[in-house]
């Protein structure tokens, strides 16, 4: 696979302009399972092993199993792996036409945090002190028992992020998620991202990537604080990407769904 694949991956690029290698190989990727040459369960390649046989950057690497594990195509397990997820019959939400002009802001406000946040996770992770661990803890509890009930979870989610802001001894981090406040969680403003119908799984998607980061902050691990700071909040803006292509093309054909 290893030469082949990557000189497929660099002709397609060339054919196709514009299109960024890491779309590329999310799409091969995805058109591996759409297909069934990958399954449920199966394991793909590690992180060096996509880098050497694709001959790609880390970084495009990662931008596409983001893109993967947006689509619900895929789940990354830290210290494990990346596995196929079962197969889902529609994608996981729809925006309407006043949505669809929200999540412009929404993802203006998610790069920011993702500079942000991922350093903050760092930080946290090297000068946390038990209070701040209780505190993350008990918004993470919070998050879930509510997710079981049905309740709404935004208030936890934030919890959870600034309780790690001020892990990090810098009140100027949690100063800037506060101003924000609430409207930091970008189902907060876009109100397909938190009707379970569409997408039941996305909940619990997000509650795996905050234990991931609270694992990682828990046993100072900046490194691989940082590193699931960034999985989870790229995944939620390669998310509301996913969720732009779609309602972008259910406008453009006048499918029905295009407004709520």
């Amino acid at each position: 696979m290893a030469i082949d694949s990557a000189a497929s991956l660099r002709g397609s690029r060339a054919a196709k302009g514009s299109r960024s290698l890491a779309n590329l190989l999310s799409e091969e990727f995805e058109n591996k399972i759409r297909q069934g040459l990958l399954q449920e369960g199966d394991k793909l390649p590690t992180e060096t092993e996509l880098v050497r046989s694709y001959d790609v950057s880390r970084t495009v690497v990662r931008e596409a199993l983001s893109k993967l594990q947006a689509s619900g195509l895929v789940e990354t397990k830290h210290g494990i792996g990346t596995f196929v997820l079962p197969a889902r019959s529609t994608p996981g939400m729809v925006l309407s036409a006043h949505e669809l002009s929200e999540s412009v802001d929404v993802l203006a406000v998610l790069e920011l945090r993702i500079s942000l946040e991922t350093e903050a996770a760092g930080l946290a992770a090297t000068r946390r002190q038990e209070p701040h661990l209780r505190a993350m803890r008990t918004a993470l509890q919070a998050f879930e028992q509510n997710f079981a009930l049905g309740r709404e979870t935004v208030s936890h989610d934030l919890d959870f992020h600034l309780s790690i802001a001020k892990a990090t001894g810098n009140r100027y981090f949690q100063e800037i998620l506060q101003h924000f406040g609430s409207m930091l969680i970008p189902r907060n403003r876009i109100a397909s991202i938190h009707i379970p119908t569409r997408d039941p799984d996305y909940l619990k998607r997000v509650n795996r990537e905050h234990e991931e980061i609270f694992s990682a902050i828990e046993r100072q691990d900046a490194d691989s604080a940082r590193a699931a700071m960034r999985i989870h909040l790229t995944n939620s803006r390669e998310r509301l990407r996913l969720a732009q292509r779609l309602a972008q093309e259910q406008q453009a054909t006048g499918a029905p769904g295009s407004e709520r």
